[in-house]
């Protein structure tokens, strides 16, 4: 579904937008900006055409800060790039000592069955939605939401509600960057994962017992080969055969709670077939192994991964020498994910198609909250908007992960037009932003428009702009800010 400038007038129509600004008129101003050129692509200040660097901002981050602008143009995009590629060597103290004090986030697994499931649910949100504001290392945050989607888990299963704390630092954020079978390992025995897919329960103890087929789906179906990566249901059932027999402790306070075992009492030890490779019998633990060096370098998983990133990073349908491009990185470098972003970022597709991807509701909010230089603690009242858009962090339940695609969150309009409302008129408990400091800042009355719009706005904007009660707001609430 492509989402235009018409498809917000039609939907100021059926929501009544007055709610945005609390009055009558903002249905109007809204509108005028509509009409006044609001366009849905980004333009940094004073630039007749798009220009490269906002671009790169706005896809490789979660929105730009100010004073971002400026240094990317100092430093030059490619020197930002291979800065943001290499995470290790940013320095993102300032980001950890706001982080700090949420201490339930760096606690070893066991220890997390001594917390309320409710405040580690909070804190591990609260963390993600701080480092998204805050930290340097912007597109490795952006890669740990890719990664957690990819590997979705709803936390709300049994005790992935304790679980999931560790399986966001020790798979997703550990591997964010790295070597996608080593991403792919650890979560195959994550114990939130071993819950949430039922891998706990996959256990052939007797002739004719039939492993649980639920993580070997997904880890064909999702998470390498894709849906149509040429497998078969008898390849669920070889690959679940392979997989049986890991199990974890499952009694919370006891010395090994939330440990990971392979049982082999619990294990299929025949030969099997994957995919046409043989795997003979009597492999054990080794069989998990074997499965995931077949999937991992299947040229399929090669596909799936490079047509997903480039979904994330170019277009929604991204064009299909993009995606071989990124397909044959992926391949030569054995999976390695900052290597296959490097070619992603380098083909045509990537620099020309500029300001074409609707914000998801998490990408809108934290680009609002870094555009406008707030101060936040991320708590409760922010994730509350983000609940109401329906992108609550680690919340949604099915494997497949929240939508990457656009038509699915242009319901969400209301809902981010009154949170810029609150924002601007400091309605958000525990965030604050100084818009006269911010206006200063960027030197022109109009300045902190153009950089939220990445270009000058037009003649008939800065009238609707200039007669507006909530101009900032406005500004966020309108068709161009939506797009990235």
């Amino acid at each position: 579904m492509e989402t235009t400038r018409r498809s917000f007038v039609q939907f100021l129509g059926v929501t009544g937008a007055s709610a945005v600004v609390g009055c009558e008129s903002a249905t109007d101003a809204l509108a005028r900006l509509v009409e006044a050129g609001a366009e849905t692509d980004f333009r940094p200040p004073g630039a007749q055409e798009i220009d490269l660097s906002s671009h790169v901002l706005n896809r490789l981050t979660w929105g730009p800060r100010p004073g971002d602008y400026r240094r990317i143009e100092s430093i030059g995009v490619d020197a930002f790039i291979d800065e943001q590629l290499d995470p290790d060597a940013i320095d993102d103290r300032g980001c950890d000592r706001r982080t700090a004090s949420i201490e339930t986030v760096y606690e070893p697994a066991a220890e997390l069955y001594e917390y309320d499931a409710r405040r580690l649910l909070a804190d591990l949100t609260r963390q993600k939605l701080l480092r998204g504001v805050y930290s340097r290392r912007q597109l490795f945050e952006v890669m740990v939401d890719f990664w957690s989607d990819h590997l979705n888990i709803a936390s709300g299963k049994d005790d992935c509600r304790w679980l999931k704390v560790a399986d966001e630092r020790d798979v997703v954020r550990t591997h964010a960057l790295g070597r996608f079978r080593d991403l792919v390992r650890a979560s195959a025995v994550s114990p939130a994962m071993l819950i949430y897919l039922d891998g706990h329960d996959n256990k052939v103890k007797h002739p004719g017992d039939r492993p649980n087929e639920n993580y070997a789906r997904e880890l064909l179906e999702l998470h390498t080969l894709g849906v149509d990566g040429g497998y078969t249901q008898r390849d669920v059932i070889e690959v679940a055969r392979c997989l049986s027999g890991w199990t974890y402790e499952n009694r919370p306070f006891k010395f090994r709670a939330a440990t990971v075992d392979f049982d082999p009492g619990r294990h299929d030890d025949g030969p099997k077939t994957v995919l046409g490779h043989v795997i003979r019998a009597g492999g054990g633990a080794d069989d998990l192994d074997r499965v995931l060096d077949i999937v991992c370098g299947h040229p399929s998983t090669a596909r799936h991964i490079a047509a997903k990133l480039c979904r994330r990073f170019i277009d929604d349908e991204p064009p299909d020498d993009a995606v071989a491009a990124v397909t044959a990185a992926f391949t030569g470098s054995e999976g390695n994910i900052a290597t296959t972003l490097r070619a992603l970022f380098s083909t045509d597709a990537f620099h020309t198609r500029r300001g074409t991807m609707f914000k998801r509701p998490l990408r809108y909010v934290l680009s609002a909250l870094r555009g406008v230089d707030a101060r936040t603690n991320c708590g409760p009242p922010v994730l509350s908007y983000l609940e109401r858009m329906g992108h609550a962090p680690f919340q949604y339940p099915t494997p497949d992960g929240y939508p990457m695609e656009s038509a699915p969150w242009l319901g969400t309009l209301l809902w981010r037009w009154n949170f810029a409302l609150a924002l601007e008129t400091g309605r958000l408990k525990g965030t604050r932003l100084d818009a006269a400091a911010l206006t200063e800042r960027l030197g022109d009355p109009h300045g902190a428009a153009a950089h939220l719009l990445g270009r000058l706005p037009r003649p008939a904007e800065v009238e609707v702009l200039d007669g507006a009660k909530n101009p900032l707001a406005l500004v966020l609430a309108s068709p161009a800010f939506q797009f990235h």
